[in-house]
């Protein structure tokens, strides 16, 4: 199954481990109000459009974890957790179109 989304939110994970969350939304539910982008996550969520940007404000996201928590909820967006080198090698930023393949893994037990 492949299907089309655009990146949503990129986050530091809140526990301070070296890995990034990546999340996605609908291209339908992305753009709203003719073409005018919308923060899908509220404005207590801090996105983050490259890993230097990321690692600019990251004692600013680290003290301001509370806020995270009150009005930043993800709903059923899909989310991914990668590492800091994934994240550099995908080369994405928040607005990127990105299609996503998922594929059904069959392991023979024999």
């Amino acid at each position: 199954m492949k299907k089309e989304f655009i990146v949503a939110k990129i986050e530091a994970s809140t526990d301070g481990s070296p890995y990034i969350y990546v999340s996605f939304k609908d291209p339908n539910e992305y753009l709203k109000a003719g073409d005018k982008q919308m923060n899908p996550f509220g404005s207590n969520v801090m996105a983050f459009n490259s890993p230097e940007d990321l690692m600019k404000n990251l004692p600013k996201a680290m003290s301001n974890i509370s806020n995270m928590f009150g009005g930043g909820a993800v709903g059923d967006a899909p989310t991914f957790k990668v590492t800091m080198k994934e994240y550099d090698d995908l080369k994405i930023k928040v607005g990127d179109k990105v299609v996503i393949d998922i594929q059904r893994y069959e392991q023979n037990d024999t």
